[in-house]
């Protein structure tokens, strides 16, 4: 006799469901933590930015006297590259400077100044720092804040951004899709909401390759990470309420 054949076909076991609903659960749980996180340090970040413009133009910068304890310089040379044709392959050298600072009693540092700002500047020199909670913006009336730059935690938000952008319209659409059906007159399906949510999307990128555009010719707006999600919020709602009233009227 033949021994019987599991039937590869059969419904998968009890316990081996509740253990894939367990790690789903487990999935989401961590992805909404880790969006969680990088919302917060790009609201941050984008406060901080905000917040030195706004002290920088209305004059609410803290001076204080300083002394240049120690400067020191790196210098970075080679060839342009890039593109299949190698680039232009033009020579060039880039210098930056680190200020180590004495701002009373308390050493500040300063990383990655260019070599227009550092231009003059001795060690021992008197300067006056201009500070925003304590972070140095201005030595002499010179930019010495790093902004929006590639660097530190700017990287990861500069790569995640659309992943950040993504979560956010998504957010806003579910939220509003959940105020809609409070009145019992309408059921949205996922479908109803995909089409609202991928419409806002590509209206944030489009806000993105504009940014970078303006960015080229020397517009950089602090609060830039605000336009996209904005516009994508604003379009994928806009969107999503014609769905509403298709589906109320069917």
């Amino acid at each position: 006799m033949e021994e019987p054949t599991e039937d590869v076909t059969s419904p998968p076991r009890p316990g081996t469901r509740r253990t894939m609903t367990v790690l789903r659960r487990m999935a989401r749980a961590v992805f909404r933590l880790v969006m969680a996180a990088l919302i917060m340090l790009l609201a941050v970040r984008t406060y901080q930015e905000m917040a030195v413009a706004l002290a920088r133009s209305n004059g609410s910068l803290h001076t204080a006297e300083a002394t240049v304890s120690e400067l020191t310089s790196h210098t970075e040379s080679g060839r342009d590259g890039g593109g299949q044709d190698g680039g232009s392959r033009e020579w060039f050298v880039h210098t930056e400077y680190t200020i180590e600072l004495r701002v009373g009693d308390e050493p500040k540092t300063l990383d990655g100044v260019s070599k227009d700002t550092a231009r003059g500047l001795q060690e021992g020199q008197r300067v006056v720092a201009s500070l925003w909670r304590g972070r140095v913006v201005e030595l002499d009336g010179r930019d010495v804040w790093p902004g929006w730059h590639p660097g530190g935690w700017d990287i990861p938000l500069f790569a995640l951004y659309p992943l950040i952008m993504g979560y956010l319209i998504g957010v806003a659409v579910g939220a509003a899709a959940y105020l809609a059906r409070r009145d019992g007159r309408t059921q949205l399906e996922r479908q109803d909401r995909w089409g609202p949510w991928a419409f806002g999307l590509l209206v944030g990128v489009a806000a993105v390759f504009v940014l970078i555009v303006c960015a080229a010719f020397g517009h950089r707006p602090v609060f830039w990470p605000l336009v996209p999600v904005g516009v994508g919020t604003a379009a994928a709602l806009a969107r999503l309420g014609v769905v509403v009233r298709q589906v109320r009227s069917r």
